[in-house]
């Protein structure tokens, strides 16, 4: 049995992209008019239709273009006006168009940016800032996903968001899922490169771990399988981060088995710094050892007020009889009762965890199809893994920092389960036995704050991670790829020139084997053996060994 589903972004009329006469336009300073005729004249040659150039003048085509720039940017961070542009926005509609465009941004000289859902966390997919001009070969319009129950695998293409993942695969089956994250509006592409972590990680692995084969857009724009594209590279697209490697195509990935039945719950506990540090203690213990069936996080909000509030997001691959009794053996103080857990089918649950208006209510789940995401904010994230329980004195001293900055949380993620049993070489993606949970430390605000105070947030949350120091793993400290970190550490481009060909590969390890610990310089020769002139590049890329 085979179900197909092509979804289409649903932009307002005035996003939608023509043809566009690029001769009456202007580009931006660092561009030059001989580059944009050669990446236009080649892109019509080629049936491209669908591109936005970079405008000078308020008119209908400026509108289309930055309507079209800032509507996958989810951290306006990256929106400014100071930041720079794309000199072209290229929407390929196939796979032919998507080589095409890879082959004319090269023959114009252009570096490229790869976007899916726009939701890089430093926004290395809309912004270059070394100073090239660069386009974004956006994959929205290339977001198909195909379901064959039969074989038990789906093709989902590389601009396809989570949530038309999971309802495209909803509409097949109502017994099979897929182990990705909560925010519907991510794109495929980039987050199973990045390893992809979510509520059925415990059980399944990331979503990285259930990849069995790709099709990747290589920089000479050659469309490679599995096969043609080699184990160590198909090795290294599997959780070595987004951007880098080529333009995923479409990922075939293994459908998960589910029961009919989930639970689900959301809980808030609110009290003292010792009460609110007793239950994360607890937490911290219980969390990554029970059943592979359970996932169980907590949130803790900042600001300094009389009671500090906490979140325990719960989801169990079962009943409510048996989810109940779990957590009443192993942590009777969070106090569940039956009325806060819910019972529901999985597609529902991808929904009542999602961030969206109306989640609550099950008849909703078309809205997991939706891409635009309409509570967009100013962010800074930061990332860490827990190895050894952190003492009650270590939590007291982590809600002392959050007491600082209302607009402050921490999410604690458990592993151990499946993440406790893949090996740390079976993909890219290192982070496994051993720890505890992850910890996504971040901070976020509205526009009216940012004029003046966004410094300060930023500044609170380094100052936030480095208290955190003693606490977390070491040597090296490692992060998580998905949750990007300039503070880690950027590319200096000069070193990608250098004679010297070490230089850059050294440079990268200070932040690379942060993100893939051992796997470090396997990734480099997976690069170098891919792209060896390093034309898929951003500022924490992994440069290849020049030849």
């Amino acid at each position: 049995m085979k179900r197909n589903t092509s979804m289409f972004p649903k932009l307002p009329i005035m996003i939608l992209i023509s043809f566009v006469s690029f001769t009456s336009l202007l580009v931006p300073s660092f561009s030059t008019s001989t580059n944009l005729d050669t990446i236009c004249t080649c892109l019509i040659n080629y049936n491209v239709s669908n591109f936005s150039v970079y405008p000078t003048s308020v008119d209908s085509a400026a509108s289309n273009y930055f309507n079209l720039l800032d509507f996958s940017i989810q951290n306006l961070r990256f929106a400014a006006s100071f930041m720079p542009k794309p000199t072209v926005i290229i929407v390929p509609e196939s796979k032919e168009q998507l080589v095409s465009s890879v082959r004319c941004s090269r023959r114009g000289s252009y570096e490229i940016r790869v976007r899916c859902g726009g939701h890089s966390y430093e926004g290395t997919s809309s912004v270059s800032v070394d100073g090239s001009p660069f386009v974004i070969i956006d994959l929205m319009k290339l977001d198909g996903v195909s379901v064959d129950l039969d074989s038990g695998t789906g093709w989902v293409q590389g601009g396809a968001t989570l949530g038309q993942t999971y309802y495209a695969i909803s509409q097949a089956s109502n017994v099979h899922g897929f182990a990705a994250g909560s925010c519907p509006t991510v794109g495929v592409g980039g987050h199973i490169s990045g390893g992809g972590f979510g509520f059925l990680s415990r059980k399944y692995g990331l979503a990285a771990d259930n990849v069995v084969d790709a099709l990747l857009v290589d920089a000479q724009g050659r469309l490679l399988d599995r096969k043609a594209m080699g184990e160590d590279v198909f090795w290294a697209i599997r959780g070595g981060g987004g951007g880098i490697w080529g333009i995923i195509y479409a990922w075939k990935i293994r459908l998960l088995k589910v029961p009919k039945t989930v639970t689900s719950f959301i809980v808030s506990r609110s009290g003292s710094k010792s009460y609110v540090s007793q239950l994360v203690h607890k937490w911290q213990l219980v969390a990554p050892k029970l059943d592979d069936e359970f996932y169980l996080s907590v949130s803790v909000s900042g600001g300094k007020t009389p009671e500090i509030n906490t979140q325990f997001n719960g989801f169990h691959l079962g009943p409510r009889t048996e989810a109940i009794s779990i957590l009443n053996e192993a942590f009777p103080e969070l106090g569940v009762l039956k009325h806060d857990c819910k019972e529901m089918s999985w597609i529902e649950s991808t929904l009542f965890f999602s961030d969206l208006d109306n989640a609550a209510n099950s008849s909703y789940v078309s809205l997991l199809k939706e891409r635009y995401f309409e509570k967009k904010t100013y962010f800074k994230a930061k990332s860490d893994y827990v190895e050894t329980p952190i003492s009650m004195g270590g939590i007291m001293a982590t809600l002392d920092v959050l007491e600082k900055e209302p607009k402050g949380l921490i999410i604690l993620d458990p592993y151990g389960g499946a993440m406790q049993r893949i090996s740390e070489e079976a993909i890219a993606f290192p982070h496994r036995k051993g720890n505890l949970f992850g910890i996504q430390y971040l901070v976020q605000w509205k526009e009216k704050d940012n004029i003046g105070k966004s410094n300060a947030y930023i500044e609170w949350i380094r100052e936030f991670y480095n208290t955190m120091a003693p606490f977390v793993s070491s040597a090296p400290r490692a992060a998580y790829v998905n949750y990007m970190d300039l503070d880690l550490g950027m590319m200096d481009y000069l070193l990608l020139n250098t004679s010297n060909t070490n230089h850059a590969v050294e440079r990268a390890r200070v932040w690379g084997e942060k993100y893939f610990l051992n796997n470090y310089d396997r990734l480099v020769k997976a690069k170098t053996t891919i792209d060896p002139l390093n034309v898929f590049r951003h500022q924490q890329g992994i440069p290849p060994i020049l030849t």
